[in-house]
C-alpha cells in the first residue's frame, strides 16, 4: 500500500447514525433498541510521521480509538509498516466484530497482537521491540454506556451543564520524561550539537536522541507501571473498565492523546477542563485545528515539551440525544 494512503486524513462532521435494532451477540441473547438519529465527529488524522498509527471504530453501537506505538527497535513490516501501525490495527479488527463484552474484546485483542508479532518474527524477549497500542472503546446499549480504556487513550463525559466526568483519571507516565525535556532544552538551546541547532528548518524533535535512555526506561515499564495492549499477559490486569448511565449526558468523548492541548508545564495528570471547554465553543474538528495550529509555532518541541511537532489522532465525539 501507498504510504500516502497509509497516512489517513479523515474528518466526518455531523455525521447521523440511524440505527434502530442491534443483535449484541450470543453473549447476551437479547436485541435492544438503539438511539436514533444520533451525531457525531470523527477525525483520523496522521502527525509529523510518513504513517498513521493511529485507529478508530465508528461501527453501529461500537466506538472506540487506538494509539499505536511504534517500538524502540523501528524495525518494520509488511512494506514499512511499523509495529505501532500493525498493533493499533490488530486491536480494531478484534473490537469490530462487536460480539462479547468489551473487556473480553480488549483481552482478544492483547492476544492477537501476541499472534501477530509470532507470525512477523518479532522477538518478545525484549519489551523494546513489542508492538503496543493504547485503547478506548464505548458501545451505547438504550440509556447506558459499556467501556473499557487502557494507557494513553480517553473517554471524557460531557453533562448538559457543561461539566465533565474523565472516565479513567490516571497519571502520565511520560511527565519525567517530559520534564527532563524541558530542563535539557531550558539548559542548552541553540548551537552545534546542542539541542536545537542554529537556523535549523527541521520539524524533527531531538528528544529521542537527547533522552533516549529515559524513553527506553519508561517503555521497559509497560504493563508493570501503566497499562498498553502489547501481547503481553499482564496487560490485562491494567484494564480499566465500567458502566455508566447516560441521563444527563450531551456528549461522549473518545480521542487519543494528540488531541491533548500543548502545556509548557508537563502535567503529571492531564486536566482536560481547557479540552472540553474548546471542544464546546469549537466542535471537534476546530478543537483538532487550534491544537495543530499551536503545535506548528514550536516545531522543535522547545517551547510545549512533546515527543514530536504533530502527534496522529483519533478523536470520535458522540451527541447523545
Amino acid at each position: 500500500m501507498d504510504s500516502a494512503l497509509l497516512c489517513q486524513q479523515i474528518r466526518k462532521v455531523n455525521h447521523h447514525i440511524k440505527i434502530t435494532l442491534a443483535d449484541w451477540g450470543a453473549t447476551e441473547q437479547l436485541i435492544c433498541i438503539i438511539k436514533t438519529d444520533m451525531k457525531l465527529e470523527y477525525i483520523l488524522e496522521c502527525g509529523s510521521g510518513k504513517l498513521n498509527e493511529d485507529n478508530l471504530i465508528v461501527e453501529k453501537n461500537l466506538f472506540g480509538v487506538f494509539d499505536g506505538a511504534t517500538s524502540l527497535d523501528k524495525r518494520t513490516f509488511d512494506n514499512g509498516k511499523t509495529g505501532g501501525f500493525l498493533a493499533s490495527a490488530a486491536a480494531r479488527s478484534v473490537f469490530v466484530k462487536n460480539h462479547y463484552p468489551l473487556v473480553s474484546l480488549a483481552k482478544g485483542a492483547n492476544q492477537e497482537i501476541h499472534n501477530q508479532m509470532l507470525g512477523h518474527g518479532v522477538n518478545l524477549s525484549r519489551k523494546e521491540n513489542l508492538w503496543s497500542t493504547s485503547a478506548a472503546v464505548v458501545r451505547i446499549k438504550d440509556d447506558r454506556l459499556e467501556w473499557v480504556q487502557t494507557g494513553d487513550c480517553f473517554i471524557v463525559l460531557v453533562f448538559k451543564d457543561n461539566s465533565h466526568k474523565v472516565l479513567v483519571e490516571k497519571q502520565d507516565h511520560d511527565y519525567d520524561t517530559l520534564c527532563m525535556w524541558k530542563k535539557a532544552v531550558e539548559k542548552d538551546l541553540t548551537g552545534p550539537d546542542k539541542i536545537l541547532p542554529v537556523q535549523s528548518t527541521s520539524d524533527k524533535n531531538r528528544i529521542n536522541e537527547v533522552l533516549g535512555a529515559q524513553i527506553k526506561k519508561i517503555r521497559s515499564q509497560m504493563n508493570e507501571k501503566y497499562g498498553v495492549l502489547n501481547g503481553e499477559e499482564k496487560a490485562v490486569d491494567f484494564l480499566n473498565y465500567g458502566y455508566e448511565t447516560l441521563d444527563g449526558v450531551k456528549d461522549i468523548l473518545l480521542f487519543t492523546d494528540g488531541l491533548s492541548i500543548p502545556q509548557k508545564n508537563p502535567e503529571r495528570s492531564k486536566n482536560f477542563s481547557s479540552l472540553v471547554k474548546n471542544y464546546l465553543s469549537l466542535g471537534l474538528d476546530g478543537l483538532a485545528a487550534e491544537i495543530r495550529k499551536t503545535e506548528k509555532k514550536d516545531p522543535h518541541c522547545t517551547v510545549y515539551p512533546r515527543f514530536k511537532c504533530h502527534d496522529d489522532i483519533a478523536a470520535i465525539a458522540i451527541k447523545n440525544p
